[in-house]
């Protein structure tokens, strides 16, 4: 198991088993549910083109690791999982 199915793991059990003082668990409480996680998306989407567009690697680095994060999120909530979208890139490559 690598260090993003470790991230997901954790995600999908904060999905299903909410907690005190977690992120996903505050994103996930938020009146506005998915949409408040689908805004995040939106907003590291766009903190990852500016970092990129500014050719700072570190920050490029860090921003997507806050968007690859809350599309972790988002799959989770959805019922996805990160081997779907494996054999989603398999089945691209083919």
């Amino acid at each position: 198991m690598d260090v993003l199915d470790e991230v997901f793991s954790v995600v999908r059990d904060r999905v299903r088993n909410p907690r005190e003082g977690s992120y996903v668990s505050s994103l996930l409480s938020d009146p506005k549910g998915l949409d408040r996680v689908l805004e995040k998306i939106g907003e590291e989407s766009v903190e990852v083109v500016i970092a990129a567009k500014n050719g700072r690697d570190g920050e490029i680095v860090a921003e997507s690791a806050d968007l690859i994060f809350h599309l972790m999120v988002m799959l989770a909530v959805k019922g996805i999982s990160l081997d779907d979208v494996r054999a989603e890139f398999a089945r691209r490559r083919k």
